[in-house]
């Protein structure tokens, strides 16, 4: 650190040594690009960018005339930890000084995450909690609830002026073009309609942990569908469940009571898949639905850690749940 430090001090005092001009070369460093009257242009800062990186960017773009001299500003004002994610206005007659301060100001756009297996509501909710001043929950949750499965779990950058209609676009939008468009092919292959491939792949997305479980769970329940045995996921009677308000979370273990109801999305009770999906799945949990692992598991438990232990035949299932959940 003391070293880096040292360099940037020596690269701004001295710059062009050799030309005797070093002090003046370095003050010019720090001086606008283009002192004359430019139009702004939005530079995006990703999350866990490093100053490093936001300086070389804005030097490729011209708005600086060295990435040192932003790492030596933002290190003399002590900004390095107060630089923000998001979308900012820059214009290239602003001093390095300038442009590192707006950094650490109100972003003009938010970074949002939509995680994976996240149900409409808890996307609501998350949303509600920034600073989306003309965000309508209900609104999102009337024009979202029709479509679960089929809002893109991904980070976004989004203004903060954006309705409920820009949000739901804009979920819905990226899930067609990453999904509908760029797995076509794959969709047209497995043999299977995309409803039924999105329904499964949020079931998976709850059931199972990572990619290569995610085949074999999907491979289960495509094998129990075939034989026209239930489904038997807890991950639906947790949807039918919905908000815990005692432990104020969404998901939370069912009870054996909930095995009784009469939701349709209790595949204890009914055949075949539920009525549509109970989750907005990841890209890996809809790769997994439509190319499932070939195998003759047709039941898995997980254990009080966690892990995932698969059967072929009711009494090794049964062995399993002795063994693992008593």
């Amino acid at each position: 650190m003391k070293k880096g430090i040292l360099f940037l001090v020596i690269f701004l005092l001295l710059g062009l040594a050799v030309s005797g001009v070093g002090v003046f070369a370095g003050y010019q460093q720090l001086q606008p690009v283009s002192p004359g009257k430019i139009e702004a242009v939005t530079f995006v800062i990703p999350k866990g960018q490093s100053v490093t990186a936001i300086g070389q960017r804005l030097t490729d773009a011209g708005l600086i005339r060295h990435p040192l001299a932003f790492r030596f500003v933002t290190w003399r004002s002590n900004l390095s930890n107060k630089l923000q994610a998001g979308s900012f206005k820059i214009s290239p007659n602003m001093s390095t000084a300038q442009i590192a301060d707006k950094l650490t100001q109100g972003s003009n756009d938010v970074w949002i995450t939509v995680l994976e297996g996240w149900r409409v509501e808890e996307i609501a909710e998350m949303i509600e909690r920034q600073e989306f001043s003309e965000f309508d929950q209900a609104e999102f949750l009337a024009l979202a609830k029709p479509e679960e499965g089929y809002l893109f779990p991904d980070t976004y950058l989004i203004q903060k002026s954006a309705t409920a209609k820009t949000f739901f676009q804009l979920f819905r939008n990226t899930f067609a073009e990453k999904v509908e468009e760029d797995l076509a092919a794959e969709i047209d292959a497995s043999g299977r309609s995309l409803e039924d491939i999105v329904t499964i792949a949020s079931i998976v997305e709850r059931e199972a942990s990572d990619p290569d479980q995610m085949r074999t769970v999907a491979g289960i329940l495509w094998n129990r569908i075939k034989l026209g045995m239930g489904l038997n996921v807890d991950a639906t009677l947790q949807y039918i469940r919905g908000y815990d308000t005692a432990q104020q979370a969404w998901w939370t273990p069912p009870l054996i009571a909930d095995k009784e109801s009469t939701s349709p999305f209790n595949t204890y009770k009914y055949m075949g898949l539920p009525p549509h999906p109970i989750a907005n799945p990841s890209l890996e949990a809809l790769k997994a639905s439509m190319n499932p692992r070939a195998s003759n598991y047709l039941y898995y438990i997980h254990d009080t850690k966690g892990q995932i232990h698969f059967a072929e035949t009711l009494p090794e299932h049964n062995a399993n749940v002795q063994q693992y959940l008593r």
